[in-house]
């Protein structure tokens, strides 16, 4: 795999920065801990969190990404260290022991975080200074929700990382809620809560090809952009995500969620809105108000700003 170049220009002139790529250490492991939200989007619960007697191990870093979902990351210290291996073992031990997360999350997040947490889709992220592509191609062959990522240490100021390669499953529909309903003259009958595929199933064809249409740009935007389908919102994002959005079949309506600061976006009335002070599902605090493709044009540019920024 080629190496990232950084060039430092001064008057004109290029120079370029030598990178580190040693074993990763135990500062730069700290290091990660403590900006996991800058860099990746996700919370920070525990480093080096003990498995108990029987599985034996520790994992690296515990966290809770943006969308409730948990997080492993391992960390490959050597060359010959097989971390995504490890850290599949860890994500199996992670999904028997949920009620142990969960009073892990309650501690340090709150319990109204810890009851939000999305088991659907939990995620393995394996950093490395480097990655082979028998890493790669074995990432590929997993149905799990792996991303390798690469980073290149430039010094005490300048450090760099890259996603390298990720795979993402669907999320499971034995993580949704059911409801109760009464059916008269019986018992109690248990139906699926709807999600935001159902709504999108629901919708007529008009608002099914807005959504389809804004998938196809997102995904476009570069090979590193990840779809992910929660069950009120379907996220798309790099390290972090930039862009959510719902299907509205009653209102017609496409909501998109963009991670842009709203000051720095000129708010139309009646399409654009800022929210970063009002709840709604997924993140990002520019909501647009999707009806037809009268203001495409628009919606691409400030998607593609969402994209840059994250």
């Amino acid at each position: 795999m080629a190496d990232l170049k950084l060039f430092r220009i001064v008057e004109g002139a290029a120079t370029e920065l030598m990178s580190s790529s040693v074993a990763l250490e135990r500062d730069l492991q700290q290091l990660l801990e403590s900006n996991l939200e800058t860099i990746f989007g996700i919370r920070f619960l525990a480093s080096e969190h003990g498995t108990g007697k029987v599985h034996r191990g520790r994992i690296d870093s515990l966290g809770l990404d943006e969308n409730g979902s948990p997080v492993i990351l391992e960390y490959k210290r050597t060359t010959n260290e097989n971390v995504i291996n490890q850290g599949l073992f860890y994500l199996d031990w992670l999904m028997d022991h949920q009620g142990e997360f969960q009073i892990l999350v309650e501690s340090c997040l709150g319990r109204e975080v810890a009851l939000g947490i999305d088991w659907s889709a939990p995620r393995l992220i394996c950093v490395a200074n480097d990655f082979t592509r028998y890493d790669e191609h074995a990432v590929r062959q997993i149905d799990r929700n792996v991303e390798l990522v690469r980073y290149r240490d430039f010094g005490s100021e300048l450090l760099a990382v890259e996603l390298v390669t990720t795979t993402t499953t669907a999320a499971s529909s034995s993580s949704q809620r059911r409801v109760s309903t009464v059916v008269p003259g019986g018992g109690p009958r248990l139906s699926r809560e709807k999600t935001v595929a159902d709504h999108l199933a629901q919708a007529d064809s008009e608002l099914q090809g807005l959504y389809a249409d804004f998938e196809a740009f997102a995904l476009s935007l570069g090979d590193d952009v990840v779809k992910n389908e929660r069950k009120n919102y379907f996220a798309f994002r790099r390290l972090k995500n930039f862009a959510c959005a719902e299907v509205h079949p009653q209102s017609r309506n496409l909501l998109i969620y963009l991670k842009l600061d709203p000051s720095t976006v000129e708010i139309q009335e009646g399409f654009m809105r800022d929210v970063s002070s009002i709840g709604h599902f997924g993140t990002g605090d520019v909501e647009l108000r999707v009806v037809d493709k009268q203001a495409w044009d628009t919606i691409e540019m400030l998607t593609r700003r969402a994209y840059e920024a994250n």
